[in-house]
């Protein structure tokens, strides 16, 4: 077997993540395999490169001496992109997002926003790798969440605009579930639930929804992890429940409830590539962004209430809120 960038890439992801569960995840690859290709890895390089302690997954000294040419290797590749980029004028602009539910409508406001320009619009389920291909040219500019007070490091030559500076997270149950009636949750009376892992798990939500879990005085059961909404939403209508943007959907068997005290909020941020996506079209990509979270604001009327008595929160989004409805 030859390396090739992928192994590269898989090995300084091992590193950046510190287990290879958590490296797993950021690729969209099960454990087993990652596992299996780490050992082909070290077959090739002649040693093992990581070893397992207490605090996680560390490079052996050949890890280190691995890790740092692949990580030159890969930032000249991340400079022959980038700078190929900024010759193929033509070339179509690449939006990122994680799984947000303003994705359902970005693609649509962003046609309208930047008519003429050739968009493409890909979906990943990692922030750090997000920010990553950011940082290497591979994306124009990214859509993503922080939790609580999570932030996310970004690359050099990034530039970044708060989108939603904070939607409280919800909670989606079974209509069937013997709270659903409840206008509001407490946190603490979901203690036996079977719950819905948080698909990202670099953008601060797992620590902040086990440290809310915490202080309501119990350990969340942590059961599914499933990135599909069709099949994350009839699991939650045979019982289980899950966190949820406020902006979710209506979807048959499932209610949507507030949790009380808001213990765990998201803010939304847009990030671009300041050498390849000029002011004016970041703008234009804001405006398109911010009309496709808009849209669903009435999905949840609980959200619409909220939303309506925080204008301190969102004061920008009321402004292009306006200016979306005169033009």
């Amino acid at each position: 077997m030859q390396l090739e960038l992928r192994h590269l890439q898989a090995v300084c992801q091992i590193a950046e993540a510190g287990s290879l569960g958590r490296a797993a995840r950021r690729l969209g690859v099960s454990q087993p395999s990652l596992s299996a290709q780490l050992r082909r890895i070290e077959r090739v390089t002649g040693g093992d490169l990581f070893i397992r302690t207490r605090h996680g997954t560390e490079p052996t000294p050949l890890g280190r001496f691995v890790l740092a040419r692949a990580r030159r290797v890969l930032s000249e590749m991340d400079a022959l992109g980038t700078r190929a980029r900024t010759v193929a004028t033509d070339a179509p602009l690449r939006l990122g997002c994680i799984l947000l539910v303003l994705l359902d409508g970005l693609l649509d406001q962003t046609d309208r926003a930047l008519a003429g320009q050739e968009i493409t619009l890909d979906l990943e389920h990692s922030v750090t790798a997000l920010t990553r291909m950011l940082g290497a040219g591979r994306y124009d500019a990214i859509v993503y969440g922080e939790v609580n007070d999570h932030e996310v490091p970004l690359p050099e030559g990034v530039l970044a605009r708060t989108l939603i500076p904070e939607e409280p997270f919800s909670i989606r149950m079974s209509a069937r579930h013997p709270l659903a009636h409840r206008e509001h949750i407490e946190l603490a009376d979901l203690a036996a639930e079977s719950w819905m892992t948080l698909v990202e798990d670099d953008d601060g939500g797992p620590e902040a929804f086990a440290e809310a879990c915490a202080r309501a005085g119990f350990a969340p059961r942590l059961r599914h992890r499933i990135t599909d909404r069709t099949m994350q939403y009839a699991l939650i209508a045979r019982g289980a429940v899950a966190l949820s943007q406020p902006t979710g959907p209506r979807a048959e068997g499932t209610v949507m409830r507030p949790l009380v005290g808001a213990p765990l909020t998201g803010r939304i941020r847009l990030a671009w590539n300041r050498s390849t996506v000029p002011a004016r079209q970041a703008e234009l990509l804001y405006r398109a962004a911010l009309r496709a979270y808009l849209a669903n604001v009435d999905n949840n009327a609980f959200h619409r209430a909220w939303w309506d008595t925080h204008p301190e929160l969102h004061p920008q989004c009321e402004r292009q809120e306006l200016q979306a409805s005169e033009a």
